[in-house]
């Protein structure tokens, strides 16, 4: 009996000594380890907007359409950017017969004796010559304007990536600067994961960090490239006179705040595109 007895006490023990255990590794993990469930995978977005105004006479993407850098994505019309630089090179035609002129009616006064053309004639011819040289320098910058303007009627892509919000049909009147479509810049994903402030001191630069997919569970390779150094604190703002409005009320339960910790991707994943915005977890290992 006594045998039996001892032999139940020393389960008991054994049980609540691996429950104590699993207890302490789990706060380990969940609290102490530098881990969050809380990660995005974000890229950086182009906003594409025309350089020229017009109306939009060609669309050439569809939306979510791959694109490579300087494929077309939309084209304006380009009859009076044309007319302009067909006006600008006949202007810069006459500019360069006027500075072909003074320049010789200058050469051939300066290689005249000075008791047949005066000093004061010599001078206003050069000044004359140097005048229509200037003349077509500006017609030369006006008539490349008018060029660089014909050729941004085609509105490119900028790098390679995907076409995202198209906004842009055929008929369209395209405003200068304002945007038209957006541009998911396909070499730039990377992850943001919001940890908690007491995990910080855990975190370094250079630390090697996975990555795991909500959508998939496939894991991906990086490292921790940066960490944010300022987060907006909302129960702080200004009031009418500028002083400080400070929320006079404090919870209880007081929650650790989470920082933007950016993991830089080393792979790329195989099969499955990433998409910005995604949910994923990130645990940091070290360096």
């Amino acid at each position: 009996m006594v045998a039996k007895s001892i032999t139940r006490y020393l389960i008991t023990l054994l049980l609540l000594a691996a429950a104590v255990w699993a207890g302490k590794a789990l706060w380990d993990h969940y609290m102490l380890s530098p881990w969050t469930r809380d990660g995005r995978v974000k890229a950086d977005v182009v906003t594409i907007a025309a350089d020229v105004s017009g109306i939009v006479t060609q669309v050439a993407v569809k939306d979510n359409q791959p694109v490579r850098r300087g494929d077309a994505l939309f084209v304006i019309d380009s009859s009076r950017y044309q007319a302009a630089l067909a006006q600008a090179e006949a202007t810069l035609a006459g500019h360069k017969a006027d500075k072909n002129r003074r320049g010789k009616e200058a050469s051939r006064r300066a290689s005249l004796d000075s008791a047949i053309v005066s000093t004061e004639s010599r001078e206003s011819a050069d000044f004359a010559a140097a005048a229509a040289a200037s003349q077509y320098q500006a017609a030369v910058a006006a008539r490349d304007l008018a060029a660089l303007n014909l050729q941004r009627t085609v509105v490119r892509a900028p790098t390679d990536g995907y076409v995202t919000n198209l906004n842009v049909h055929v008929g369209d009147f395209a405003a200068t600067g304002a945007p038209r479509l957006a541009l998911i810049d396909s070499g730039s994903f990377y992850v943001d994961g919001y940890f908690e402030e007491t995990k910080l001191p855990m975190l370094k630069v250079g630390a090697k960090a996975e990555v795991t997919l909500l959508s998939s569970g496939q894991r991906l390779r990086g490292h921790i490239a940066s960490i944010a150094r300022g987060i907006t604190d909302r129960d702080a703002g200004t009031g009418r006179e500028l002083l400080a409005d400070v929320n006079p009320t404090f919870n209880w339960v007081r929650l650790a705040q989470r920082v933007p910790v950016r993991i830089q991707l080393d792979e790329q994943p195989k099969g499955q595109p990433l998409i910005a915005g995604q949910t994923c977890t990130v645990v940091v290992s070290g360096k």
